[in-house]
């Protein structure tokens, strides 16, 4: 079992930057593959960025140049550096962990708001 809590939301101007982070508990973090999902009113969750175990990181086309999906595995913490803030990127940000071979695992913090405007 593995709980994941997001923290570092807010209101920001465009152009501004943020940084999330997302604390795991349970045992074997390193082995997870971890992501950053968002969700806009209205609209479905969507990919921002994935780390895998090995590091290999992937993201969505919008955010790609701007953001940065790091993980500290002795922390048990993945992070989501966002630069360049736009109002499109508003939405409530959401960190998930996948076992890499077991596709029952796999788990969902409960989110944190983005909110970019001036």
């Amino acid at each position: 079992q593995v709980q994941l809590v997001e923290s570092g939301g807010g209101l920001v101007q465009p152009g501004g930057s943020l940084r999330l982070s997302c604390a795991a508990s349970g045992a074997f973090f390193s082995i997870y593959h971890m992501g950053w999902y968002r969700q806009a009113p209205g609209e479905q969750r969507d990919l921002v960025a994935t780390i895998a175990s090995s590091g290999k990181t992937n993201y969505a086309d919008s955010v790609k140049g701007r953001f940065t999906i790091s993980r500290d595995n002795p922390k048990k913490t993945v992070y989501l550096q966002m630069n360049s803030l736009e109002p499109e990127d508003t939405a409530v940000y959401y960190c998930n962990a996948k076992h890499p071979m077991i596709s029952d695992m796999e788990y969902w913090g409960k989110g944190t708001l983005v909110t970019v405007s001036s």
